[in-house]
């Protein structure tokens, strides 16, 4: 009798053990749309990386995640909608730049508040953007830029 009872707690502290990996992969996702907050979006040149999920973060504290990504028709550059966190307020000349998590991180949308007075509302539009350069293209401008 003792075995099997010592063979459920196995089997439960390894269910245990995968639940909480699957919520630590997910990043505490919310899969039931019930998440509050509203959305803003922003136009970039390159939205590398970038996809439904990615997070949003402001002075590195994540506030928001991409709820979509999409080619905008006229301007051809990537249209990318956030919902960051109710109660956030953003400056509307902030600015919204695409930055590697780390070395071998993926990338997010770091958002740097401006200093204006006039708030973003739900549907507000950051217009100050920087699309993601990585490391090996900007160091390849940079020397070009040296050598002309």
């Amino acid at each position: 009798m003792s075995e099997n009872r010592f063979e459920a707690l196995v089997g439960f502290l390894v269910l245990a053990v995968a639940a909480a990996f699957f919520v630590h992969l997910t990043n505490g996702k919310n899969w039931f749309g019930t998440e509050s907050g509203y959305e803003i979006s922003a136009l970039f040149d390159s939205a590398q990386g970038i996809s439904v999920g990615t997070q949003v973060r402001m002075a590195g504290v994540p506030v928001g995640s991409v709820s979509g990504v999409s080619l905008d028709s006229e301007t051809y550059y990537a249209s990318v909608k956030m919902k960051v966190a109710d109660g956030l307020e953003i400056p509307d000349d902030s600015q919204a730049i695409v930055t590697s998590e780390g070395l071998l991180g993926g990338q997010i949308i770091e958002l740097s508040p401006g200093g204006s007075e006039s708030l973003l509302s739900a549907g507000g539009v950051i217009s100050d953007t920087q699309g993601y350069r990585d490391l090996v293209t900007t160091l390849t401008q940079a020397l070009l830029s040296r050598l002309e």
